[in-house]
């Protein structure tokens, strides 16, 4: 049964999850400026928009995925007094 979260390591793997979610959208926040940067009439200005939307949603990703763990594991631990917590059924793998 798991007992507890910790925070502090709940936050930080949703941390590295959102960094990656946010360079993959990063991705697509670039091309997409990037790419209709021409037909707004804007030419490299666009390009500055892509790569500085790109490095917003990185941050942006990471920094959402710190907070947002910290809160549920938060949460988790203090509605586990009310609920008993989540139950496994593991098995050792044997070498």
């Amino acid at each position: 049964m798991i007992k507890q979260f910790g925070v502090l390591s709940v936050a930080k793997f949703s941390a590295v999850i959102g960094l990656i979610w946010g360079f993959v959208m990063g991705l697509v926040v670039a091309l997409g400026a990037g790419s209709m940067a021409p037909a707004m009439g804007a030419g490299a200005l666009g390009a500055g928009v892509g790569i500085a939307g790109f490095i917003m949603m990185i941050i942006i990703g990471a920094v959402g995925g710190f907070v947002g763990g910290a809160i549920i594991a938060f949460v988790y631990n203090i509605v586990l007094g009310v609920i008993g917590g989540i139950e496994m059924d593991l098995e050792a793998k044997s070498p």
